[in-house]
This record gives structure tokens, C-alpha cells and sequence, in this order.
């Protein structure tokens, strides 16, 4: 198995409950990051509609397996099949009579890897009024390793970090609608993510205007020492990296938290 993976970060400004005109972006972004080699295309959360929750019930779907299934999620596995090459991001999902803000992960052959729904729910932009929180955190097994799933506000969350990191996952994907005046805390929440579990975090955030909130971009790749390897501005782009996930095990061995920590002191008695 391969440890090395090429990633491609989509930032696009997502035109609110627009998903034809969001779809046309991705497209032309996967089909850009195709020919760059990429093996992996991560777009940001709620991409086809942005924060349109209170139209959910006319912009959610139900979540595909295959192309075959149709609807918006059945669009991105086809996405995925016609360029051969992994897509994740999120969009809303109708299930069970709810709906989830859920990060899809589809291969290179258009089938589904695994889907991640949002656990923690953001109460400024009003996402507990209109969404169900996830239950269960969800690590993939992917080409070039395991590769932890995560949504924006999950980010202020490092227990699920460490969890992952502590089962194997070498590799942190979040797509993100994270606004201004917080730049400063993404960008330090992205490298501490990546510092204290030494491991790679790829973060894509979307940019433009939706009612009172801007957003400002600043998707990157950080390296498990806290390097930002490629790291966007405020504009649309298109990031492209490949890099290398045997550095884990390097910076591991380097400073060794992970055999030096002591659990069974963590929680404070009484």
C-alpha cells in the first residue's frame, strides 16, 4: 500500500440554495484537480447549497452508494467515477425523515467509501434548529492509509482528533464554512489538530457572502510538525499537494506522545 496521496483543495464561493450553479464549480475544479494527477478532491461543507438550512426540505437528498442511486449525492459519485479519483465534502442529507449535514466520501469507481455525519452542531449559524447531530465518528480505510472524517465545528473538538489518531488515522479531512472575525482560531485549531496528534490535516473553507457572514477561505494542508504545505487566500483556488503520510511515523518516533502518554491520570478524581 502506497503511503503517499495527492490532494487537491476546492475553494469556491457557494452560491446560497443555488446547487446547479455550485455543481458547475466542483465539476470544473475535480475535472482541473483530474488532470493535476490528484488522487483525492476535498471540497467545503454544504457546497451545493451553503446554509440554505431553512429550504432543507427542498435541497436535501438522500445519501448514494452508486451513481445509479441518482439525486445530488448520486451526482458527485458520478463526479468521482468520470475522473477516477476519490471526492468528499458535504451536502445536506434527508434521512429517516431528518436532515444531517453529511461529508461523503466517493471513489474512483463512483462507489461510495463512507459517509460522516456532522456531530457537533453549530448553534450560531443555527444548525440545531434545523439538522440532527451525527452519533458515530467514522475513520476510512483509503489507498494511502487511514484518513479521519470531520465537519467545520468539529474542529473546536480534540477528543475526536485524538480518538482517530489513537486508531490508526494518519490523515484529518474537514470541509468547512468557517466565517470571519475567526480566522486567527482556524488557523490555529487547523495546526494544533495537527501538532498533537502528529498527523496530516487537509481543511478546505469556502469563501463569499452568505446574509452577515464572510468567509474568508484559508484552506490548507498542515503537516504533522504544524507546516502549512499549501495554504490558500480569501479568492477562489485550487490547491494541489502530494504528500507523503510515512512523516507520521517519523515525527511519531521523533517525539513519542503517543507511547508517553499516561490516560489512566486524565480524569480528575472526586
Amino acid at each position: 500500500m502506497t503511503t503517499e496521496v495527492t490532494i487537491s483543495l476546492a475553494q469556491i464561493d457557494c452560491r446560497i440554495a443555488d446547487p446547479e450553479t455550485n455543481f458547475a464549480q466542483a465539476a470544473m475544479q475535480v475535472a482541473e484537480a483530474a488532470r493535476r494527477g490528484s488522487d483525492l478532491v476535498l471540497l467545503p461543507e454544504l457546497w451545493s447549497t451553503a446554509y440554505a438550512l431553512d429550504q432543507a426540505a427542498a435541497l436535501a437528498g438522500p445519501l448514494a452508494h452508486t451513481p445509479a442511486d441518482g439525486g445530488w449525492f448520486g451526482r458527485v459519485a458520478q463526479m468521482a467515477a468520470d475522473h477516477g479519483l476519490y471526492v468528499a465534502g458535504s451536502l445536506l442529507e434527508a434521512r429517516e425523515g431528518r436532515f444531517f449535514n453529511c461529508l461523503a466520501v466517493y471513489g474512483p469507481d463512483g462507489t461510495l467509501a463512507g459517509a460522516y455525519r456532522k456531530m457537533h452542531l453549530f448553534r450560531l449559524m443555527d444548525e440545531e434548529k434545523y439538522l440532527a447531530p451525527g452519533e458515530e465518528s467514522v475513520i476510512l480505510d483509503l489507498p494511502w492509509g487511514k484518513t479521519g472524517l470531520a465537519i467545520c465545528y468539529d474542529l473546536r473538538f480534540p477528543e475526536l482528533f485524538r480518538g482517530y489518531a489513537l486508531a490508526g488515522a494518519r490523515l484529518m479531512l474537514i470541509p468547512a464554512e468557517w466565517p470571519h472575525p475567526r480566522r486567527a482560531h482556524w488557523q490555529t485549531l487547523l495546526r494544533a489538530r495537527a501538532i498533537e496528534n502528529q498527523c496530516f490535516v487537509a481543511a478546505c473553507n469556502r469563501i463569499g457572502t452568505t446574509g452577515a457572514a464572510t468567509f474568508f477561505g484559508a484552506s490548507a494542508v498542515i503537516d504533522p510538525w504544524g507546516e502549512a504545505l499549501v495554504e490558500a487566500g480569501e479568492t477562489a483556488a485550487l490547491l494541489t499537494v502530494r504528500v507523503d503520510l510515512a512523516l507520521v511515523d517519523t515525527v511519531r518516533q521523533r517525539i513519542p506522545v503517543f507511547e508517553d502518554r499516561r490516560p489512566e491520570l486524565y480524569t480528575l478524581a472526586g
